[in-house]
């Protein structure tokens, strides 16, 4: 059934994972500098920021990467599931990656209670977090080590 819309989904999961992971890098980077903004019209623009950033970008990119990606594991002929033990890392992986966008809507909200008990040096250190996890998806994918 998917098989013939195999290409058009994949290329959408591709563009999802994108935008998803755009939004990844972005908001610890905004969370270091809403850790140096004092109270007032700077630190309530950056709350917005977050919080659309959230709702409006990844979230629904979270959800498509998903679902997206779930349709491409279910296509028959494709059968994922037994082409490596990659695929297992890659899910593994993907799942870090959803705990990883869970801890930063929970930051975000903390920011937005005014109650954030992190320094932007955090931040900044886990910033990196989605770059290492996304080089590791990339190269389970493509090079299929295992």
């Amino acid at each position: 059934m998917f098989a013939e819309f195999y290409p058009w989904i994949k290329a959408l999961h591709i563009v999802a994972v994108i935008s998803w992971m755009a939004g990844l890098l972005y908001l610890p980077r905004l969370f270091v500098y809403h850790c140096r903004a004092e109270a007032g019209v700077q630190s309530e623009t950056f709350k917005v920021m977050e919080e659309r950033l959230l709702r409006v970008i990844m979230r629904p990119a979270m959800i498509a990467t998903w679902g997206l990606g779930l349709m491409l594991v279910f296509v028959p002929e494709y059968q994922w599931w037994q082409s490596g033990w990659w695929i297992y890392g890659k899910i593994i992986l993907v799942v870090l990656l959803t705990g990883f966008h869970d801890f930063l809507s929970r930051c975000a909200k903390a920011f937005a209670k005014d109650a954030n008990a992190r320094d932007e040096k955090f931040f900044r250190i886990i910033n990196e977090v989605p770059t290492v996890l996304m080089i590791a998806i990339v190269i389970l994918v493509v090079v299929k080590p295992f």
